[in-house]
């Protein structure tokens, strides 16, 4: 990957969705909106790419990083392949060149075969700076003319919904929604760059009444904190009073980097549960297995 051009770090991380959620649409307010953020101007040698994740042949990933810098993301580990010294959530590389990639890709029918493809697998396609980038937007236009190709999305921002003309267009789209709870302070501290819980649901169900399958992944259910059953079941009736009934859940698995940081904002934010973390930690496959066979049954409505 060739870097290109460079923009410097702002100050202090603002977070919950703020460049679409206040309309920024320039460049210098990328900074602005979310600082202490490096954002570099990146140049891609591939846009779609095989995958091994079960039930897809490729990803894309518009954006390496992510600004909604997820305390419990996965994808985390990619730190390590991003030139960056900054942290997880503290970088992002913009693949400007991403969609005359794709649509280079897209027109080489015979090396690239149909498939499912997976946008968003390690980085999320709709966050803040897509709203100044519009990568995500050309790259879904590059694809609704290739109808061989089925789109999926998995997001945690409301952006989305600018995009509902181009989604309508394509094969078999369906887009999920990541929503770990319905508490506005556990969502700030846990997603602080993702939009509101509330503004992702106003999203799903206008995808929905726009005839777009919706799903939402409740993930990853964290210990005492989001795996409490009232907590579940608040948002489940939340969800189904938008019309929104197929629901996936998967409960946290501890990574180290992953739980390293969630140790951090335990015993920062929730000391009261860190006890119920450690705990999980000890027995994750055990505890991992019960917990997403519970929370199945709770969400059949058995």
């Amino acid at each position: 990957m060739k870097n290109d051009r460079v923009r410097g770090p702002g100050t202090e991380y603002v977070g919950q969705g703020t460049l679409f959620e206040k309309g920024h649409t320039t460049g210098k307010d990328l900074e602005k909106s979310i600082p202490g953020v490096t954002v570099r101007e990146v140049h891609c040698r591939s846009a779609l790419n095989r995958t091994k994740i079960p039930g897809f042949d490729y990803c894309m990933n518009p954006y390496g990083g992510c600004t909604h810098g997820c305390v419990y993301c996965y994808a985390s580990f990619m730190c390590r392949f991003s030139g960056h010294e900054e942290v997880w959530g503290k970088y992002l590389d913009v693949k400007v060149n991403f969609p005359s990639i794709l649509a280079r890709q897209l027109e080489r029918s015979k090396t690239t075969p149909p498939g499912r493809v997976l946008l968003g697998t390690v980085t999320d396609a709709y966050q803040p700076a897509e709203s100044i980038y519009r990568i995500t937007r050309s790259s879904l236009e590059a694809l609704a003319g290739h109808p061989r190709m089925e789109v999926h999305v998995l997001t945690k921002s409301a952006l989305v919904r600018r995009d509902i003309p181009v989604l309508s267009k394509l094969k078999g789209c369906e887009v999920g929604f990541t929503i770990t709870t319905l508490d506005e302070g556990i969502a700030r501290i846990m997603e602080p760059g993702a939009s509101s819980p509330r503004l992702r649901i106003e999203a799903a169900e206008e995808l929905t009444k726009e005839g777009i399958p919706v799903w939402v992944f409740v993930a990853p259910l964290l210990p005492g904190l989001t795996d409490r059953e009232d907590s579940v079941l608040e948002l489940l009736a939340a969800l189904r009073k938008k019309g929104i009934r197929h629901v996936s859940f998967d409960p946290l698995n501890p990574y180290p980097a992953v739980v390293e940081g969630l140790r951090v904002i335990y015993r920062r934010q929730f000391p009261g549960l860190l006890a119920i973390l450690e705990e999980y930690i000890k027995q994750p496959r055990n505890r991992r297995r019960e917990t997403a066979k519970h929370f199945r049954r709770m969400a059949a409505g058995r």
